[in-house]
């Protein structure tokens, strides 16, 4: 089953969410050290816009009435989706948007400070004949006009209040974002232009171009996400082509397929396992390949003494009189029942020992459970067919009708008497699956596994009513992972056990 989010992905949204976090870390140094709002470092690159605005606004009020200055402030605010307002000296608006200002920004806007009345200045003319010494300003006979604003510096502040020529500020009521603008202001009775402010807000950083462009944004982020995925997609899918693969072989592994082969040539701590996997993977072959050997030739040596005894007790029948025919009986009857546990140990040895040249071939699957209830059942026992005629699996006919017929003998031993036993075959894309259902008692949970382990019964007692020595699953396992296939069991709701064969479909 493919996991609902793959290794692959967790590994970047780790690797974006580190991004992130690096990010912020940042920031919060940046404001930490060097007194900087995050705000204002996102708003920086807007400075140079909002100045070339500004400046083109305020020559076209300079060349226009007053009496237009509304409507050119409005067609600006429409133009850049920002509300405008134009203020001078004292605080009075000029032009544009007519609203309260927060105390937050209205606190920014620099106001003429105008000096206390004092005794009148005598200026003295300069020497005739002595020019001015150096960095002094020459002195004329003209007396200063004090409604004249001071001269100004390179950057346009005013020396007399050192305001900055740009501010920009953030307000929490309203929510809105501001910029002001420092612009000479020259209305009609006015020689010389006066100092005003220009106010530009926006409730919102992404809702007007002058306060936050997104194209450079998504541009730096969609270079930082590439430059991320250049470096650490190979890695990533190194890492995860690894692991799938030894799953991929784990599987196999947990289902008794040792014939697996993992890469190894990484050289790291996956390449250590898949060499370790590898070395298992060899280890257990040889294990079951030596441990169904072993049971191979105890029942093949098992069979001539067996056979001796029971050609003997047949002699011996004949000799004894009345009196002791039924030990004699007695003694036939266990002697054919280990016949039938030795000839069970050599199935189970066969179906283990799985060649490299088993061939697989097409076989129909209702024409072998028409074979296998012919064996199987009797009169006694209700058993229902539900199987279509044209459905044919890859599978060896001997080894798919033996593991059949253990599972229909099973379940007429466990539940023939609780009901009808249903045979029944799905047909999936790439498989088919034949299940044998019963209305028995189950089997409990933690023994579902276990039922296809050799020698395992549920029943801890052997005798002829229960069974022989428990392997008749375990040769159906055997039987169907030869044909590789695969075996699940199941209980039944409210009762009953289902037993369910996977076996790859024939293409004909």
């Amino acid at each position: 089953m493919k996991p609902p989010l793959p290794l692959w992905s967790k590994v970047l949204l780790l690797a974006s969410l580190n991004l992130l976090l690096l990010g912020l870390a940042l920031a919060l140094i940046v404001r930490a050290e060097f007194r900087m709002d995050p705000g204002s470092f996102l708003l920086a690159p807007a400075q140079s816009r909002i100045m070339a605005t500004a400046q083109a606004l305020a020559l076209e009020l300079d060349a226009a009435q007053p009496g237009t200055w509304d409507a050119i402030v409005e067609h600006y605010a429409r133009t850049y989706g920002v509300a405008i307002s134009l203020f001078d000296e004292d605080g009075s608006r000029v032009a544009g948007r007519d609203r309260p200002l927060p105390r937050e920004v209205s606190d920014r806007i620099p106001r003429r400070q105008r000096q206390p009345p004092g005794p009148p200045r005598q200026d003295r003319p300069p020497e005739r004949g002595r020019p001015p010494r150096p960095g002094q300003p020459q002195q004329t006979d003209r007396p200063p006009n004090p409604d004249r604003p001071p001269p100004k510096d390179d950057t346009g502040a005013e020396k007399r209040t050192g305001a900055p020529p740009l501010f920009l500020t953030a307000t929490s009521n309203p929510a809105e974002y501001w910029a002001g603008v420092r612009i000479p202001v020259r209305r009609e009775r006015d020689r010389d232009p006066h100092p005003g402010v220009l106010l530009l807000s926006s409730s919102s950083l992404l809702s007007s171009r002058l306060f936050f462009d997104v194209t450079p944004w998504v541009t730096i982020g969609a270079a930082v996400i590439l430059v991320s995925i250049v470096c650490w997609l190979p890695f990533i899918r190194g890492l995860t082509r690894s692991i799938s693969q030894m799953t991929r072989a784990a599987g196999q592994v947990s289902e008794g397929q040792f014939a697996i082969h993992v890469a190894d040539r990484r050289r790291d701590e996956l390449g250590q396992l898949g060499a370790a996997i590898n070395r298992m993977a060899a280890r257990l072959a040889g294990f079951v390949d030596g441990q169904k050997r072993f049971l191979s030739g105890i029942a093949h040596e098992l069979c001539t003494p067996l056979a001796t005894i029971q050609f003997g007790l047949g002699g011996l029948e004949r000799r004894v009189g009345e009196a002791d025919r039924d030990a004699v009986a007695d003694i036939r009857e266990e002697a054919e029942h280990m016949s039938g546990l030795v000839n069970e140990l050599l199935s189970f040895s066969r179906a283990g020992m799985r060649a490299l040249d088993i061939k697989l071939v097409p076989v129909n699957v209702a024409a072998t459970v028409m074979r296998v209830l012919e064996r199987e059942t009797s009169q006694e026992v209700q058993v229902e067919v539900s199987v279509a005629e044209d459905l044919n699996v890859l599978a060896t006919p001997e080894y798919l009708f033996r593991a059949l017929a253990n599972v229909v003998r099973n379940a007429i031993r466990y539940a023939g008497h609780a009901g009808p036993i249903q045979i029944s075959a799905r047909n999936g894309q790439e498989e088919i699956s034949i299940i044998v259902a019963d209305s028995g008692p189950g089997v409990p949970e933690h023994s579902l596994e276990e039922i296809f382990a050799p020698f395992y019964r549920v029943d801890a007692s052997r005798d002829r009513e229960t069974g022989g020595l428990g392997l008749g699953l375990a040769i159906v396992r055997d039987c169907v992972e030869a044909c590789r296939g695969a075996v699940r069991c199941r209980n039944r709701r409210p009762s009953g056990l289902e037993v369910e064969l996977q076996l790859p479909k024939a293409k004909l």
